[in-house]
This record gives C-alpha cells, structure tokens and sequence, in this order.
C-alpha cells in the first residue's frame, strides 16, 4: 500500500517537473504552430506618425552610470519633440542627482526619503502626460529601435504593455551567476515569444517594458515584483502582453552567484506575492488560455515545481531499493548524474574555474533552491511594509 502511494507521488513530481522546464515548451510550440498553420503571424507596419513617448528611468544611486545611459538615450532613434525623457531617484544620496542636473532636457522626479521602486514609479506615473510609457533601469542599455519597435507593437489596440527582452551582455570570464543566467534567460526569451504568438506574453521584465500609461494601476507599497504586477494587473483587465525581442536591454550578468541568490529568493518571494494577490487569473473559466499560460509559464515554477523537485530524489531512492522495476533504478542514475554535475559546478565555481556546460545544472539548482528558501523569507517579511524595510530588520 504504501509503495503504490510513493510510486503515484513520484511519478506525479516527475511529470510536474517535466512539464514545467521542458513540457510546457514543447506544447506551446506545438499550439503555436497550429495557430499559426490557419492564421500566419504578421508583423505589424510601420506607423508613420509616431506617438509621444515617456522613457522613466529608476535609479537608486546610480552615479556610476548617469552618463553612459544618458549618452544611450540620446542615441535612440526616436524623434526627441515626440520622447520624454525622465528619472525617480528617490532616495538616491550619492552624485546621481547633481549629475542628471547637467541635463536640463530631461525630467527628474526626486523625494529625499526612500520608499523602494514600487513607491518611486506609484509616485512619478501620474505625472506622466504622454499616452505611452516605457520604463527601464539604469544601468540597462538599450538597443537604438527599442523605442521605435515597442511604440509599432502597441498598434494592435488589445496591447495593453509590451515587453522589452533582457539580455545578459556575453563575457568571457562569466561566472556561474552570469553564465546560467545567461542561459537561463534565452530560454525564457523563447518561451515568451511563443507566450505571445499563442495568446499573451506572461508577465514583463522591468529592464524593458512599456504600458499604455492610462492603464496603470497603483501598487502596495510592499509589492516585490513591480513589473510583473504591473504587467499582469492590466492583462487582467482583458489586455494583451506583446513581447517584442527586437526591443532589448542588455545588462551585465549577475557579479557572484552571492549576489543572484538574493535576486532570485526576492523575485521568488515576488512571485509567491504575486500568486496571492493575482488569484482572479487562475480562473480558466474566466481567462482561458491566459490562465493556462500563467499556471503553466509562472505559477508552477514559483510552487509546486521545486518542492517536487526535491521530493523526486528521495523518492526515487526509496523506490530503487524496494521496487523490482529497473526505470527507478535508471532515473535514479540520471538524477545522480545531474546532481553530480551540479555539484562539480558549484566547486568549480567556488576555485574560480570557468566551465560553461556545468552552470547550466549548477543554476538550475541553484535557482529552485533559493525558490524553497523565498517561502520562508516571504513568510518572514510578510507584513514589513517594504522590502527595504524587511531587509532592514534581517
């Protein structure tokens, strides 16, 4: 009896697993090019007449960068009467803010007392008059359409945000952070383009991405994951997220896997936040293919997936020993293989040497591990007020 049990948990963490890292790709492919067979994917055209733009940068003592991002926003080919360009720097008390001085075409919207981002943009959105907005982050770099080709995706008038593609900026010394990562996200990126061409692209990066400015929704001032809620709040009201990879944002890699680990338990905890607060979108009667996109693409992965994930391994330990059944006994060797190599990853890593093909594992574990660590620092911060102020009382 209580093998049957273990064998059903083990198989139902397996397909769960599965499907979310690699099933659900193969199927969206798979719908997509159904879709595509009886209504071929255009391109939208050039608008001739182009809209005014708002470009909202945030920055949190960015000193470092003000002119290298200025000299990028000045090298967008946009046309300058029709492109706002504007900065949040609320808090910022290093040479951020006596540096943007050195530019009076731009707007700059600054409050002594740091609140965090979610703050600063419920704060500087509504002084936005222009019909679009496009925020980034300061020290991401755009390519010179980006502005261009996200205002020619809002020509479809059920685009309520377009989301920009992040890309990590390829170097040859990259660590474990910055190659996984980089790997990581041109999965993603394919993921989210598929997202799109089937229905709705499932949430935004905040590197890059733009909304219809009207459509804005204020946010709780403890939201993590300002451009997912963002993005998802107005995919609610019936709009569609348009990802649009030939906008994009390129950024240096993460500088340690230290420093990705606290990234991704925040936006794990975001994303648990998230779940919460986004309830209404896992109603497949109401959404439909938008509710399957986002348990599929978002909800799982910040879950069920890593919990299974770890539950596989003792599971198929257990069922190798007492089941006659040689498939336990193989997979168990693929997943000692993987954790082998993960493990091998992580001490080449700690002896900086570089071996791409083993981040690949290392960050995959990596990454869902610090997925179970952010249940218990979402539980822990739960009820701070801000994520500045929950850090703060670590």
């Amino acid at each position: 009896m209580w093998q049957s049990f273990f064998e059903i948990l083990f198989w139902i963490c397996l397909v769960i697993v599965f499907y979310t890292y690699v099933g659900y790709g193969m199927l969206l492919y798979l719908f997509v090019r159904i879709k595509e067979f009886f209504h071929p994917y255009c391109k939208p055209e050039w608008q001739e007449e182009l809209p005014e733009v708002t470009l909202l940068i945030a920055a949190y003592n960015e000193e470092k960068v003000v002119e290298e991002k200025m000299r990028n926003c000045k090298a967008l080919n946009y046309p300058p009467q029709k492109l706002t360009i504007a900065w949040i720097t609320d808090g910022s008390n290093d040479n951020t803010n006596s540096l943007l001085a050195q530019y009076p075409e731009i707007k700059l919207y600054f409050h002594p007392e740091r609140k965090g981002k979610t703050a600063a943009l419920n704060r500087a959105v509504p002084f936005v008059t222009t019909p679009y907005t496009i925020l980034t982050d300061a020290n991401t770099m755009l390519n010179p359409e980006a502005v261009r080709e996200i205002v020619n995706a809002f020509a479809d008038k059920q685009t309520g945000c377009v989301a920009g593609e992040k890309r990590i900026e390829n170097n040859t010394k990259d660590n474990a952070a910055s190659g996984g990562e980089g790997f990581y996200w041109r999965y993603e990126s394919k993921l989210k383009a598929w997202d799109s061409r089937l229905y709705s692209t499932v949430g935004a990066a905040g590197e890059l991405f733009a909304i219809q400015t009207s459509l804005f929704e204020p946010m709780p001032a403890d939201t993590l994951l300002d451009d997912f809620m963002i993005s998802l709040r107005i995919a609610e009201k019936g709009y569609k997220i348009t990802y649009c990879a030939s906008a994009y944002a390129i950024e240096k890699g993460s500088a340690d896997i230290r420093n990705e680990q606290k990234r991704k338990i925040r936006i794990a905890a975001g994303g648990l936040q998230a779940i919460c607060r986004l309830r209404s979108l896992l109603n497949l009667f109401k959404y439909k293919t938008l509710s399957f996109q986002y348990i599929s693409h978002r909800v799982l992965r910040w879950s069920v997936t890593p919990v299974a994930l770890l539950l596989l391994l003792p599971l198929n330990t257990g069922l190798a020993i007492c089941s006659p059944s040689l498939i336990y006994r193989i997979i168990l060797l693929f997943q000692l293989l993987f954790y082998i190599l993960a493990s091998t990853g992580a001490y080449f890593q700690s002896k900086q040497i570089k071996i791409k093909i083993l981040f690949i594992p290392y960050y995959f574990l990596f990454m869902n591990l610090n997925v179970i660590k952010a249940f218990f620092y979402y539980k822990k911060f739960k009820g701070k007020g801000t994520w500045e102020k929950a850090k703060r009382a670590e």
